[in-house]
């Protein structure tokens, strides 16, 4: 830390996520007082997007998939970036194979920007989803658990390439630090998720004999935590975190299927496990479902974590998994999905009450895709 204080910039702060964390900065910065080691935070983005509100930030135009970002870094102590999409319509727009490409371009460049120019942390956020919902998942799941999700061509697989450059960068550039954090699934204000969709559909998918986990991530609390690791290498005295190379993010505990029944008022379609993912693995083939079906399984199978290395150094999630789920409610209210892709209100109407409908219907969208 130079003695001008200590400088943060966040990568495609122009985002929703990516605002929320620099704003949190911002208040961060401020609190500190006449006499802050804080300089002003850094948006870094091609446009400003949601960080537009963002008062009491520098700002520096720049695209971070390529090398010139390198010019914005030069000061710079720490980089934040949140890797996790929350905005899935954007992101399912892209050929899968182009999104993937670019993420890897950007956690490359931003690496190798990161580390030409001085900076001394790097901060990265992908999700908890990386673990993987597997039935034989503990629960909770300890944060330097393997990271078992499938590799195939969806958003958590995008994720999972993240993770790989970043382990490979841990190697080339050793004298980077970085730490990634996963949180369990975001929500909040515009935030929108393989999450956030499941709740959009007429009801909610369970499957016999498995027993899902509910935890949920408050964007503020998210951004609080990386507000108290960003402090933690900053301060005389370390709580733990500046040295930590992975930390989960998460409220306290999980809901229960029927808790989650109980406290949105929703209902479930119950099916096999071998109906629902079969059907679903059909459905994406044919281009019916916009994701694979390895993300069906995050609202099947348990995928919950324990923020310990967060919770020992004084962070504590202000929104609790109940009231993280009504702020997803109410984000979603009036959207209609089946089965994760969206749909108007007369559309949604014609699935009649549930998600099953859309699953049903498999043998007919199969007959017409073959004749097509």
């Amino acid at each position: 830390m130079s003695s001008r204080g200590l400088r943060v910039a966040v990568a495609e702060a122009g985002s929703v996520p990516g605002a929320r964390v620099l704003s949190a900065l911002v208040g961060a910065a401020r609190r500190s007082g006449p006499t802050s080691r804080w300089a002003s935070p850094i948006g870094i983005d091609a446009e400003r997007g949601d960080a537009s509100e963002v008062a009491g930030a520098q700002w520096r135009l720049a695209a971070v998939d390529n090398p010139t970002v390198v010019r914005s870094l030069v000061g710079v102590d720490v980089v934040v970036w949140v890797a996790a999409t929350a905005d899935l319509a954007a992101a399912l727009a892209q050929p899968s194979a182009e999104r993937r490409e670019r993420v890897v371009r950007v956690a490359q460049t931003l690496v190798t920007a990161a580390a030409a120019a001085g900076v001394q942390r790097l901060l990265v956020v992908t999700s908890a989803m990386a673990y993987g919902a597997r039935s034989d998942n503990p629960v909770p799941l300890a944060e330097d658990a393997p990271l078992r999700a499938e590799r195939d061509g969806g958003i958590v697989g995008d994720l999972l390439a993240v993770e790989d450059v970043v382990e490979q960068a841990r190697t080339t550039h050793p004298g980077l630090s970085i730490t990634v954090l996963r949180p369990a699934a975001i929500v909040g204000p515009g935030i929108d998720t393989v999450v956030t969709r499941h709740f959009e559909a007429p009801r909610l998918l369970t499957v016999k004999g498995a027993e899902p986990t509910w935890q949920f991530c408050h964007i503020d609390d998210l951004a609080a935590a990386v507000v108290a690791v960003v402090r933690d290498g900053g301060e005389a005295t370390s709580r733990g975190l500046v040295d930590a190379r992975v930390l989960t993010v998460a409220a306290p505990g999980w809901l229960s299927q029927e808790q989650v029944e109980r406290f949105s008022g929703m209902r479930h379609v119950h099916l096999s496990e071998a109906a629902a993912l079969g059907a679903a693995q059909r459905l994406h083939r044919f281009g019916v479902l916009p994701s694979p079906a390895s993300e069906l399984a995050l609202a099947i199978y348990p995928w919950a974590v324990d923020p310990a290395r967060l919770n020992a150094a004084g962070w504590a999630a202000a929104y609790d998994n109940e009231t993280c789920l009504g702020v997803l409610l109410a984000t979603i209210k009036g959207r209609h999905a089946l089965a994760g892709r969206r749909v108007d209100r007369k559309d949604a109407a014609l699935g009649a009450a549930s998600a099953a409908v859309a699953l049903v219907g498999t043998a007919a969208v199969l007959r017409r895709a073959r004749r097509r």
